[in-house]
């Protein structure tokens, strides 16, 4: 089966985006290293530059890796959150506990 062929919400495809949003963020990090190691060398070679956007830049970085971690973390939270309030309102009418169905 070829990838674009998955199930919107198959196990394969869920996991390849998530791949997917950290291979975005690893390669973010390494080019955010990369340059600035290039400072470094420009600067101890005696080039008075100052970049201050740097700093902006680290922010945009701090925030996409919090932005793509979190947000992996949070996956699922909605699928979590509906079985916790299912099992809520069956215990409130007295119902058995009994297993829910996996999607």
């Amino acid at each position: 089966m070829n990838r674009a062929d998955l199930p919107a919400d198959s196990l394969e495809a869920r996991a390849l985006r998530r791949v997917r949003r950290k291979i975005g963020f690893y390669m973010h990090a390494m080019v955010f290293v990369l340059v600035h190691l290039g400072f470094g060398v420009a600067f101890l070679v005696g080039s008075r530059a100052k970049p201050f956007f740097v700093w902006g830049w680290a922010i945009g970085l701090l925030i996409h890796g919090l932005f793509t971690f979190l947000t992996l973390q949070g996956e699922g939270l909605r699928e979590r959150m509906l079985r916790q309030e299912i099992e809520r309102l069956r215990r409130e009418r007295g119902e058995p506990d009994k297993p829910l169905d996996k999607p």
